[in-house]
This record gives structure tokens, sequence and C-alpha cells, in this order.
């Protein structure tokens, strides 16, 4: 249906870029639902209980049929904590299908004229071999982009940070290096000094719509009786919708009587920061003022209560 609707981009009415994932996070947070083997991945619907495939090519031809401009590899995200063997074999496999993913990729068209570009998946969970190994192996390949999977999963701060500064080291300098399922604004921060481009993450949507929003100062918890009669913005600095027209007072009252606009203006106001934060970022890397600028970002962002 979205391929007769002309690719998402027409579908949806967007002309922006478009990435889509794999599936292959659902496949670890849906543990209970799949069964997984060498050659993919048996989905059971929780609606009606059918019975769902994926292999590496179908991934690739439903990605192919989406339109979407940045596709990605099936993989098998290992769980944190996991054993080395575990961790070893789930990158194996993920190895294994990156390759199929890629050849199916070079025997097959784009629909609508697309020029679309498919991105490897890093595995490793926490093992700095792994690591290794997942990284070489990959970038080998000659992928137009990579990404760094399996973290943001529970691991350590510090070990995530780690491994991140791991791979970007054996990742192609001129090429995208994309960091799967990060995050806060504080590690966006910590991985952009560490080499990586691009990020995904439900964390401003999701807080957004759960009444956290963030600023340059900190985050709020936007709900808390402590706004009742805080008739500022929710960020002085924040030329978003919301804080150009509404007091963080009567978002909270939205909040409290259950209205959805209270969800769509915490939403928009978050992910309006969050764009502030790269950009600024990317504009200090080309000042070569990105270190000034990061500490300068953490002192202010630390000194808010949550």
């Amino acid at each position: 249906m979205i391929r007769h609707a002309g690719g998402l981009h027409d579908f949806m009415s967007w002309e922006k870029p478009i990435l889509t994932d794999s599936g292959g996070y659902q496949v670890f947070s849906l543990a209970e639902l799949r069964k997984m083997n060498d050659d993919g991945v048996r989905f059971q619907s929780h609606l009606d209980g059918s019975y769902h495939d994926f292999t590496p090519e179908s991934v690739v031809n439903i990605q192919r049929n989406l339109g979407s401009d940045i596709m990605m590899v099936l993989d098998e995200c290992a769980p944190y904590p996991s054993t080395y063997e575990d961790a070893l074999k789930a990158n194996d496999r993920t190895m294994r299908w990156a390759e199929r993913c890629f050849n199916h990729m070079n025997e097959t068209e784009p629909p609508h004229g697309v020029t679309q570009q498919l991105f490897a998946i890093i595995q490793g969970s926490t093992y700095e071999a792994i690591r290794k190994v997942s990284t070489t192996y990959l970038v080998q390949m000659d992928f137009p982009g990579y990404a760094i999977g399996g973290l943001a999963v529970g691991e350590p701060q510090s070990a995530r940070l780690e491994m991140t500064e791991l791979c970007t080291g054996l990742m192609p300098e001129d090429k995208p290096r994309y960091l799967m399922g990060v995050g806060k604004p504080q590690d966006i921060v910590e991985a952009i000094d560490a080499g990586v481009d691009m990020f995904d993450c439900v964390i401003p949507t999701r807080n957004g719509r759960n009444g956290t929003v963030f600023t340059w100062q900190g985050k709020q918890v936007i709900k808390n009786n402590t706004f009742r009669e805080d008739f500022r913005p929710i960020d002085d600095n924040c030329d978003c919708y919301a804080c150009q027209n509404f007091s963080r007072a009567y978002i909270r009252h939205l909040f409290q009587t259950d209205e959805i606009l209270g969800l769509r203006l915490a939403s928009l106001h978050n992910m309006t920061f969050y764009m502030d934060l790269v950009r600024q970022a990317r504009l200090a890397i080309q000042k070569d003022e990105f270190q000034s600028w990061k500490k300068q970002f953490f002192d202010q962002y630390q000194t808010t209560k949550s």
C-alpha cells in the first residue's frame, strides 16, 4: 500500500530524509513473541496469533517498498548482560545477515526513483574483541554508512562510551556514523565528542508525552506542582511554538486535565531542543570550538535538578 501511495515521502507528505529500521531491535525487545534461527526471525502477532517471517532479504524488500532514504540491515542485538559466547554468536549472525542484505540490495531496484542507502550495524555487546571483529568485517564490505548497535540496552554509561569510541576509531571518517538508541542530551554530546554523526531515540517524544521537557539548564517534570503558577516559557532561549506562546503553568494545566495539547506542546519543544542541541554542536565543530562548547553545556546543564 505504501509503495502504491508513492512511498513514505508522498504518503506522509514529508520531503526531508527518512530512515527506516529493519526490525532488529524488535527482535530484541519482543523476545517472547519470536523464534530466531540463522535464516531469519518468525514473529507471532499479539493481535491475532498469526505468524510473520522476516529474513535479511525480506526486510530489504520491505524497506524498498517504503522508499526510505536510509535502510538498515537485519541484525541481532545481544541483551545486556550477555556472555561472551552469546554476544559472539549474535554478532556472527549479524555479520552473515549484513552480507545477505548487502547482496540483495545490489540485486534489487529502488521504487519511484528514490536513491536508497543501506547501513550496516555493528554488534558485540560490551566485548572489545567482538566489536573489533564486527567493525572491521563490515567496513571491508564498504557500506555507505555504519551504525553502532547493541548499546543503550542497560549497560553502564562508561561502557557505552568506551564501546562507542572503540567503534568510531575503526570506522571510516568519510561515512556517516550512527549510534542507535541514544539518547539523553548529555549522552548525545559525549557521543558527538567520540565522533558520532547520527542518533535516534524515543526520549524527546516519549518523555514529552509523559510531562518531561528538556532545557539548556536541565530537564523539568512540567506536571509537577512547582510550575502551577510559573508563567515563564519552558525555556527562555527557545523559539519553538510552545515557548513562544504558552507558559509552564498553562502546559502543566493541560497535563493535569488530560488535554492532548499538552503532550503535543511538550513533544514539540523537546524536538526543537534536540535539533538546537545538535545544530550548536555542529557549529562549534566547524569553528573548532567544540571542547569549550561542551564544557559550557555541561556547566549549565548539570546545575539544575531533574
